[in-house]
């Protein structure tokens, strides 16, 4: 016979019966949530002192307390604080080099690696910083290779004091091409060493799948690029502030080497080994 009254009405739990179950779901960096009492959505950027930061699709950040009032893909959720990283074998950098164990920064080297603007140095430092203040290298930004020979004059290298030269857009026929070329033909040539990457800025050697997009936009001719990739991603670019928040946007997206193009990761290892050597 049914029983409706159940078998024990003070057993734990019964308040509960019959109530919807909302998964429990750890806020994880990068989960796309939706907050459901005003519609805002957002992606995990952090989470600290029981509240989880969410940034949209337009690079604004808010902050809420963990727990309910969240939706994942339309369900209720409840976000709890991610797991604490299981401990693993031999930590690796964010290069893929074996971290060395309590090691201490050396004292930096004459030698230096040198690139073009400051998110060409961001981005080398997310990924190779441990692995250069090991070795003691410092990596310094021009304002373009065009200011190259300048610097080159007035601190010329040597046997002990290399330069190592990263450079954007570094392709057959490109203005870029042609001044490295005849840089290493002058006279600091022996103790000097160019390469580069074939995009034409840095942004580009971030791979698509990273940001979670299928390409990279292509931008006519004639409209500065990192504006133009911006309005084609819906981002805001308005000045160089929005185009500053929207580098920052995809540097927080590169966790390792593996978020970036080949064509970008055998050059800087080139450059390191060179400086180093």
């Amino acid at each position: 016979m049914d029983d409706r009254y159940g078998s024990d009405v003070l057993a734990k739990g019964w308040r509960d019966r019959g109530r919807p179950v909302v998964a429990k779901v750890a806020a994880e960096r990068d989960l796309v949530v939706e907050v459901a009492g005003d519609g805002y959505v957002g992606a995990v950027t952090r989470v600290a002192s029981g509240h989880v930061e969410l940034e949209d699709r337009h690079g604004r950040i808010r902050l809420f307390p963990l727990g309910g009032g969240f939706l994942v893909d339309g369900a209720a959720v409840e976000l709890t604080p991610p797991a604490a990283p299981a401990p693993a074998g031999r930590a690796r950098t964010a290069s893929g080099s074996f971290a060395a164990p309590q090691a201490r920064a050396r004292v930096a080297r004459a030698s230096r690696i040198l690139v073009e603007g400051k998110h060409d140095a961001e981005l080398v430092e997310k990924v190779w910083g441990d692995d250069l203040r090991i070795e003691g290298v410092v990596v310094e930004f021009l304002q373009g290779i065009d200011l190259l020979d300048e610097l080159l004059r007035d601190e010329p290298p040597t046997a002990e004091r290399r330069y190592g030269v990263l450079v954007d857009h570094l392709v057959p026929g490109s203005k870029e091409t042609r001044i490295a070329e005849q840089i290493l033909r002058g006279p600091h040539g022996r103790h000097l060493k160019i390469v580069g990457h074939p995009h034409v800025d840095v942004w580009q050697c971030v791979l698509p799948a990273t940001l979670g997009i299928p390409s990279w936009p292509q931008v006519p001719r004639g409209i500065d690029w990192k504006t133009g990739v911006s309005r084609a991603l819906g981002w805001p670019a308005d000045d160089h502030v929005d185009l500053a928040r929207n580098w920052q946007r995809i540097l927080r997206s590169v966790k390792t080497y593996r978020d970036l193009d080949p064509a970008l990761l055998g050059r800087v290892e080139e450059l390191i080994d060179f400086v180093t050597a």
